[in-house]
């Protein structure tokens, strides 16, 4: 089975093509290949099939004719990730699926929208990020009150006054399971400056992550919403670099690095 391997600000990930739509991917198998001992290593698996083979996203073949097919690290279905989406697109134009350009790719989270920059940056429209009130993370056994945001999959984004590069999210942070049945990913950041949040994200079904496309844009959304505002631009630091979150009416916009950086035979 070949494979690629890329990153957007060292959110990594397995690139598995799958141009007929035959490969099946087992939780298993999908852990095995992010096991960074025993495997390739990555945050997730993106599987590259035509949408319409898909029966959960063929209705959506008209306006994308890709289908990224996420799964997390521990083998777990996602319905989005904004980085996985930006290598994805990145993958497609390499390898000559797509031309270079603005596209869709088909996701469990609806298509999304993409374009490669001339500076080399991929951009994807994320949509408009919805909020659904606040709930409590609790790290180390301390509680940090924080914002419901959902980007297609569910984030708590909480602005702290612990420095986040103190925190220890070696385990998974305590949640509400009544507000999240299926797990949350939890972001903890830190204004830095006009428009500009530290963040650090323990994703749910991976782990503490270099970044989280998704992550970032509920972050700034949640650190707009203690200032007052709904749109603008704003740079979100994470451990693997830095990406860019635009803000508007009625969407969103993520804005970052994504790189190929490996290819080969997967022998797992």
């Amino acid at each position: 089975m070949r494979f690629v391997k890329g990153h957007g600000t060292e959110n990594d990930f397995v690139i598995i093509p799958d141009l007929d739509g035959e490969v099946e991917l087992s939780a298993a198998f999908v852990a095995a290949v992010c096991d960074r001992r025993a495997g390739i290593g990555a945050d997730g698996v993106l599987h590259v099939m035509p949408t319409k083979l898909s029966p959960e996203v063929a209705d959506q073949a008209g306006q994308a004719e890709w289908f990224m097919d996420y799964r997390n690290a521990d083998g777990g279905v996602a319905q989005m990730c904004g980085n996985g989406v930006r290598v994805f697109a990145r993958y497609l134009v390499d390898s000559g699926l797509a031309d270079a350009g603005e596209f869709g790719v088909a996701t469990r989270g609806g298509v999304k929208r993409v374009r490669l920059a001339e500076t080399g940056d991929v951009i994807v429209e994320m949509g408009k990020p919805r909020t659904f009130g606040e709930s409590v993370a609790t790290v180390a056994g301390k509680p940090y009150e924080g914002l419901h945001v959902d980007m297609g999959n569910p984030h708590l984004a909480c602005v702290i006054g612990d420095p986040v590069a103190q925190l220890d999210l070696s385990h998974q942070p305590a949640f509400d399971p009544a507000v999240f049945p299926e797990g949350v990913n939890i972001e903890l950041l830190n204004p830095v400056g006009e428009r500009r949040v530290v963040m650090r994200v323990f994703e749910r079904g991976s782990g503490e992550t270099r970044s989280c496309g998704t992550g970032a844009v509920a972050s700034a959304v949640a650190a707009a919403r203690l200032t007052g505002e709904t749109t603008g631009t704003w740079a979100v630091e994470v451990l693997g670099g830095t990406v860019t979150v635009t803000l508007e009416e009625n969407t969103s916009y993520l804005a970052g690095p994504a790189v190929l950086v490996a290819s080969g035979e997967l022998n797992l």
